[in-house]
């Protein structure tokens, strides 16, 4: 079975208030970081129709402030779909509410995995891509996932060579003394 992203996709849209702020006014990234896990949980499950747990996140970047009295609009969409698990696209903008400047706050990819009700994965709808967009946005899931996979087995214990790396290192603000 196949479903299109547009069947699952979710938009949120929330008021920014004090109580989520640090103290110079803006707020907190935790904060931030708990809605997008929360629209992604809802996205993946309304694809999958299942419970979904959050795998991993990848590249979170705040770009920009978000102030008290905002308006935070959070957009999901499924990216890919693999076996048993999903990548969730979550967009975050910020509007302000008197001049209407909108601010592209943060975009960041959660791998969500399908749960049945024992807590085992389970298979999950294919995805449909019928646009240019949906495509590059399927094969770049698939090229993070690799890259992720080169990067853990390079730096792996039983695989790293420090003689690799330790020129580099010495060019850095870092001080080694083996």
């Amino acid at each position: 079975m196949f479903k299109h992203p547009k069947e699952s996709q979710i938009t949120i849209t929330q008021l920014m208030l004090p109580s989520n702020s640090n103290f110079s006014g803006k707020i907190h990234g935790g904060y931030i970081l708990n809605l997008m896990d929360q629209i992604a949980f809802a996205c993946a499950s309304k694809h999958s129709r299942h419970y979904c747990v959050t795998a991993s996140v990848n590249k979170v970047d705040f770009l920009n402030p978000i102030d008290v009295g905002e308006l935070l609009t959070l957009k999901a969409s499924i990216n890919y779909t693999g076996r048993t698990s999903m990548v969730v696209g979550v967009r975050v903008e910020s509007e302000n509410i008197q001049t209407g400047e909108k601010k592209h706050c943060n975009s960041s990819y959660f791998t969500m995995v399908a749960k049945d009700e024992n807590g085992k994965n389970v298979t999950v709808p294919g995805i449909i891509l019928d646009t240019e967009q949906s495509v590059r946005r399927f094969a770049r899931s698939i090229r993070r996932q690799e890259q992720s996979r080169t990067r853990s087995n390079t730096f792996k214990p039983s695989e790293f060579k420090i003689e690799d790396h330790l020129e580099f290192v010495k060019t850095q603000n870092a001080q080694v003394d083996l």
